[in-house]
This record gives C-alpha cells, sequence and structure tokens, in this order.
C-alpha cells in the first residue's frame, strides 16, 4: 500500500497535480499544510484518491484540525504541519507527542526540508517542499513495514 506525502505547495498546482499523477497506485493522499486552497482544488480532479488534511501557518483562516491520526495498513499515522510542534527548533515535541499518540510514523512539512529517521520504533518523515524544492514522499506499507522516498519532481 501506498501513501503519497505532500507539503508546502505555496500555489503551485501545477506541481500538486503532477505529483499525483506521477503516483497512480497511492489512493491515499495526505497533505501536511501551507496550499490547502489548491489541495481542496485538485482533490476535486482525483475522485479515486482519498485526500487527508492539515492546516499549515501560511493557511489563513482554514479551518481543520492542526493533527491528524489515521491508520493505512495496520500503521498509525500522525500528521500535522509541524508550526506548533516548533519542527524548525528541533523534534522533540512532536516525537514526544507522536509517541504518546501510539503512532507508528510521524510527517510533518513546515522546514521546507526533507527528513527521514527511524528512532526506538518511530518514523519521522518530512517530504520537503512541493512548492519550493519540488519534492514530495510516499510511504510504502509493506510486509508488515514501512518504508519511506522523498522524491524530486525537478
Amino acid at each position: 500500500m501506498r501513501v503519497l506525502v505532500v507539503s508546502d505547495v505555496h500555489g503551485k498546482l501545477n506541481l500538486l497535480r503532477e505529483a499525483v499523477e506521477a503516483q497512480p497506485t497511492a489512493r491515499h493522499v495526505i497533505f501536511l499544510g501551507d496550499g490547502l486552497r489548491q489541495v481542496e482544488d485538485v482533490a476535486d480532479l482525483y475522485p479515486d484518491r482519498t485526500f487527508y488534511t492539515v492546516p499549515g501557518n501560511c493557511d489563513f483562516g482554514a479551518s481543520g484540525l492542526p493533527v491528524r491520526q489515521e491508520c493505512f495498513g495496520g500503521k498509525r499515522f500522525y500528521f500535522t504541519h509541524g508550526h506548533l510542534h516548533g519542527v524548525k527548533h528541533g523534534l522533540y515535541r512532536l516525537d514526544l507527542a507522536a509517541r504518546e499518540a501510539g503512532a507508528d510514523i510521524v510527517l510533518f512539512g513546515h522546514t521546507h526540508v526533507a527528513y527521514e529517521e527511524y528512532a526506538d520504533g518511530l518514523y519521522l518523515f518530512n517530504p520537503g517542499s512541493l512548492g519550493y524544492d519540488y519534492s514530495y514522499g510516499y510511504v510504502d506499507i509493506v510486509g508488515g513495514g514501512i518504508r519511506t522516498a522523498v522524491v524530486k519532481l525537478r
């Protein structure tokens, strides 16, 4: 099972469409904030995909929970934009919150820098910024395990 992970689109609707098209087997798309309106527009074009979103610090006036949890392939995903957890100053608060929630993987954005780590049973994953460095990511649930990857569109 593949889950597409996108963050920080910042108005680049065409790049978002490219990322969705590049991962045709990903039926679930997680958007980590900053470009929520673009995601809503693109979601309408792909009724066969389910979009899960959290607002970012640049999604002015957006509603929605700043943190969400979903299960895919038997794994618990904890995801947020990251600004409320202070991710630009370290991952301790985010790591702690995800562990308290019983997550297997935590997804975040906000920093515009891709990041992948596995520490003491928890995956931490930031796909980078689609709008600034043309990167997105995906999470594969395979054989009961988790595999993350960052992809550059250009």
